[in-house]
């Protein structure tokens, strides 16, 4: 199976993703009444940038109903997120531990936090382990068993 393009999103476009992730599949008015109506973008706008995002490989047409085309994401949130990780760890210098120094000088991430994600890490580690096949005797130890009998 091909994996999801990477592209490069700005914050509106999240934003308009998130409304794509949420219903599935949808025209660009469910996608603009999806967002938060305190700072909703003009129907124009979120057409513009559902375009955009066509035009980027991150959404597709699946269908048209009457004049409205509906879309529906290609890029996953994981992919997305993992590209905004990406570009926030090339900005410093690709150490996660000097990203993860800042954010808990700035105090967005707190011990507990920390020690959440060490959880998180040993159980993510312990899934990665292969499971070690039971050892068949050794040419060795099939001469001591005779022996022994």
């Amino acid at each position: 199976m091909p994996k999801p393009p990477q592209v490069k999103l700005t914050k509106l476009e999240m934003e308009i993703m998130d409304s794509v992730w949420a219903l599935g599949q949808a025209s660009v008015r469910e996608i603009q009444e999806q967002l938060p109506e305190q700072k909703r973008p003009a129907y124009t706008t979120v057409q513009t940038i559902i375009y955009r995002l066509e035009e980027k490989g991150a959404v597709r047409r699946v269908k048209k109903i009457g004049n409205a085309h509906i879309f529906e994401a290609v890029v996953t949130r994981k992919a997305a997120h993992g590209r905004l990780i990406d570009d926030l760890l090339h900005v410093f210098g690709g150490s996660p531990r000097l990203l993860v120094a800042q954010l808990v000088e700035t105090g967005q991430v707190t011990l507990d936090d920390l020690k959440e994600l060490e959880a998180t890490i040993e159980t993510l580690a312990a899934q990665r382990e292969p499971e070690k096949p039971p050892t068949a005797p050794t040419a060795q130890g099939k001469l001591r068993s005779r022996r022994a009998r």
